[in-house]
This record gives C-alpha cells, sequence and structure tokens, in this order.
C-alpha cells in the first residue's frame, strides 16, 4: 500500500494544473499559505467533445491566474460560458466580478450578493452547458452559503471547503454552523453511498479517490474534537482561546485563529444541546 493509500481519503499526489478527470481540470491560483494549502483549485468542467465549459472558484482577484485559466480553456478548445460559486469566500470568489468580465459570463452562487445575472443556484438545481450536468448540493456549515457540485458522469464531487484534500477544514462561526456542518457531511455521505461517488474535488489540497473514507474521516475527527472541547468545558474552560490553547495545542499556532472559530461553533453546539 503507498503511503497516499494510506491516508484519509486517498490523496492523489502533489497539486497540480491540469486534467483530473474525464470533465475536469484544475488551474491552481498562486495564493499557497497555511489556510489555503497549495492554494486556490478553480475547477475547469466541461462535457467531452463540447466546446463550452463551466468554471467553478474563478479564485482571488488575481488578474494573471484570471487570464490563465481563460487561456488554460482555450488550449483545450473550450470557451467558459458559465462561472460558479462554492461559496463566498475571496480565495475563492473575489476574482469572479473580473472574471466575469473578462469571459463574459454569468455567474451563479447561493448568495444573491455573489451573482452577476439573473439565476442563482439552490437545492435541485441541475446545472447543464454543452452537455455537461452538474447538480447543486447545498453542503452549509463551514459557511452558510456553502455549495457542493455533484458531477454524476465522472461520479465525482466538488466540494470547495466542505472537504479539503489535505487536512480538516473549520467552521467559520458565526455564520457556520456545527449541527450544519455536521449534516453536510452526511448528505456527501450518502452520495458516496446511494449515488456512487468515489472522487472529490477539492477548493484546496489534492484530488482525493476515496471520497467514502474522506467523509467517514471528517466525521469521525469533529466527533473527537467535539468530544475534547465537551471534556475541556466540563473541566471549567469556557472561552475559545483557553478552549484552542488546551484542545489544539498540537497544531500549529498560525492555524490557531481558525481554530478559535471552530471551537466558538462547537461551543454554540453543545450550549444548544444543553450538554454543557
Amino acid at each position: 500500500m503507498s503511503d497516499a493509500a494510506a491516508l484519509p481519503g486517498q490523496p492523489r499526489g502533489l497539486v497540480v494544473t491540469g486534467p483530473a478527470t474525464d470533465r475536469a481540470a484544475n488551474v491552481l491560483a498562486p495564493n499557497p499559505s497555511a489556510m489555503t494549502l497549495d492554494g486556490t483549485n478553480t475547477w475547469l468542467l466541461s462535457e467531452p467533445g463540447s466546446d463550452l465549459a463551466v468554471v467553478v472558484d474563478p479564485g482571488p482577484l488575481d488578474e494573471g491566474h484570471l487570464r490563465n485559466v481563460i487561456e488554460t480553456a482555450g488550449k483545450l478548445g473550450k470557451r467558459v460560458a458559465l462561472t460558479l460559486l462554492t461559496h463566498g469566500h475571496p480565495d475563492h470568489a473575489e476574482g469572479a466580478g473580473r472574471f466575469a468580465e473578462l469571459t463574459r459570463t454569468p455567474v451563479r452562487a447561493l448568495d444573491p450578493a455573489l451573482r452577476l445575472g439573473d439565476e442563482g443556484l439552490g437545492e435541485g438545481d441541475v446545472v447543464t452547458v454543452g452537455g455537461l450536468e452538474l447538480r447543486v448540493v447545498p453542503t452549509p456549515g463551514h459557511t452558510s452559503d456553502s455549495l457542493s457540485f455533484h458531477l454524476p458522469a465522472d461520479r465525482a464531487v466538488l466540494t470547495g471547503d466542505t472537504i479539503l484534500g489535505r487536512g480538516t477544514t473549520m467552521v467559520a462561526h458565526p455564520d457556520g454552523r456545527l449541527g450544519d456542518y455536521l449534516d453536510s457531511l452526511r448528505r456527501l455521505r450518502s452520495l458516496t453511498v446511494d449515488d456512487g461517488v468515489y472522487t472529490v474535488l477539492p477548493g484546496h489540497g489534492p484530488v482525493l479517490e476515496d471520497a467514502q473514507g474522506a467523509v467517514e474521516f471528517y466525521l469521525a475527527h469533529r466527533a473527537s474534537r467535539l468530544a475534547q472541547v465537551e471534556t475541556a468545558a466540563e473541566n471549567g474552560l469556557r472561552t475559545a482561546p483557553e478552549v484552542v490553547a488546551h484542545v489544539y495545542a498540537d497544531v500549529d499556532r498560525s492555524l490557531w485563529p481558525a481554530a478559535e472559530l471552530s471551537v466558538r461553533a462547537q461551543l454554540e453546539y453543545l450550549r444548544e444541546r444543553g450538554l454543557i
């Protein structure tokens, strides 16, 4: 068994610009950081044989990256016809307005404030462009407007920040809520069980070859962290900074501000259920 196969979700390896599935190619944005990992994955989707493409998450407002996405599509014989957003965080959506100008395409998102055009996105929507079919899957929790996109022909799902290709994500309290996030993970698990999804195309990090394994890992990780936070609260650590210093002592301190958001969401979840 390879090292990658032993990791949660079986990550494919290095994050690179290029094909990931028959219908999906990645264009990696040049914005690496502790929070964005290797950078934002901008997904270029198209049905084989079609000259039309859909872009998911054009990424930061970086002119070079936005033009690179368009040039990559052109080299593949594709024209960008539509832009979709998984959620509104700047590393995914800040460049959407400029990208829309460059491509003269609408931008569809759950949040009306992020849309450019008349159509939004919601539960049950099916996006079709040039024969490509994407099914909209609401997955709130990381943020209230988080969406995933099921690509049934490739048995894949684009998860934005709901599931990452490496490590785990944060629940961005107060907009993000832990109860919603757990429900979203269970919804993604149902895609792996009922709809045969086995590939995760994340917003950051490498492609995951074992979608169900990734979801199960996330659920187990959340349960473990929640138990740790509950124990810390029962022992008198009631503020988020106190809990982070105790529960996340093994985590790089540069990530503590993000961990504090998740802890606030966990404390709220426990209080709402009368557990602390």
